[in-house]
């Protein structure tokens, strides 16, 4: 049998490393931070919705700015998001689908545009990669997506100019306007991702980008009322 003093001495060892594992969890002095998402102790735990969703929108409007006045490169690329794109495939989508009623109308449905866009933004961005690209896959997809922004104004543009009957002088503004967007959406887009690709392998990654908001900007001069 155990002696009481060698019960003793284990009690004391196991009070010992109790006391030892005893503390707090909390830092009482590190004050989070919930306007500066770039900061390693931002925390939205404790903000109301309300703020959340105000600061995400306002994000998303800073990056439709960069595009439209494409000088800062690192926006899109180092905060990306995905809501921008969503939101501009889902106006043009809804503005350019055909009418069910017309059995003249050759417009694209709402499903087919979204395949346009996603389907032909992903293959740019595969692209991108393959040629050596040193950005991922959703920041080229959101760069590729935002950059529709000048595409969905000429689109929008186009829509109010067929409100008027149609007349020749009536469809060369339109295809002026639409490439005025193509332009500026090819413009912005190179901007964004060209520093991200091998020099000697540019030409190669402009290409697939290029044909992607040509073929975009032909949905939106080639959208009617028929």
């Amino acid at each position: 049998m155990s002696s009481p003093e060698a019960k003793l001495e284990l009690y004391d060892d196991y009070a010992s490393a109790t006391e030892s594992m005893e503390g707090q969890m909390s830092v009482p002095n590190a004050a989070r931070n919930t306007t500066d998402p770039g900061a390693p102790n931002f925390s939205t735990l404790d903000e109301p919705i309300k703020d959340t969703f105000l600061r995400d929108v306002k994000a998303v409007g800073i990056k439709f700015y960069h595009v439209l006045i494409p000088r800062e490169k690192n926006t899109l690329l180092r905060d990306w998001d995905l809501w921008g794109p969503l939101i501009l495939c889902t106006l043009m989508a809804t503005i350019l689908q055909g009418s069910a009623d017309d059995v003249h109308d050759g417009g694209p449905e709402f499903a087919q545009v979204f395949v346009i866009v996603w389907i032909g933004a992903m293959i740019v961005t595969l692209n991108s990669k393959l040629l050596g690209g040193n950005i991922s896959f959703f920041q080229s997809v959101c760069v590729l997506g935002y950059c529709l922004t000048p595409c969905a104004a000429a689109l929008l543009v186009c829509r109010i100019i067929l409100i008027a009957e149609q007349t020749h002088f009536l469809f060369f503004l339109r295809l002026l306007v639409a490439g005025v967007g193509f332009g500026w959406a090819t413009y912005a887009s190179i901007i964004f991702l060209g520093d991200s690709q091998p020099i000697n392998r540019k030409a190669l990654a402009v290409y697939p980008i290029f044909l992607f908001y040509f073929i975009i900007s032909w949905l939106v001069v080639s959208h009617t009322n028929v």
